[in-house]
């Protein structure tokens, strides 16, 4: 196994968890590829997939965007190659971008980074 990478483990939900909790919203999502943690991206406003990796050293993410299936070292700050992980690959395809349609403000664009 890839230092960083459980292909076993699924992913934790179709959502960014910290943003589902806080009644918050996401760009684009990310998937630890350690432990299948779901965080949004350094676009978004709160970056909890970079958090989640501050937090536990767990180096390696993969999109969790439809068709998407790269991966991303933190440790090293670079893109890499990993095994298909655990279904589902990615968030629901009718999942709005950003995300939750019902949580995003009006002006997100303002709210990006």
């Amino acid at each position: 196994m890839t230092a960083g990478i459980d292909p076993e483990v699924a992913p934790s939900g179709t959502g960014c968890v910290e943003c589902e909790e806080a009644g918050g919203w996401w760009v684009h999502l990310r998937r630890c590829a350690q432990c299948g943690h779901v965080g949004c991206c350094d676009s978004s406003p709160a970056q909890h997939a970079t958090a989640h990796h501050q937090a536990t050293g767990h180096p390696v993410v993969q999109s969790f965007e439809p068709g998407e299936d790269w991966f991303w070292d933190y440790a090293r700050s670079v893109g890499v190659t990993g095994p298909r992980l655990a279904d589902p690959q990615s968030r629901p395809e009718g999942q709005s971008v950003p995300g939750p349609a019902d949580r995003v403000p009006a002006d997100w664009r303002d709210h990006v980074h």
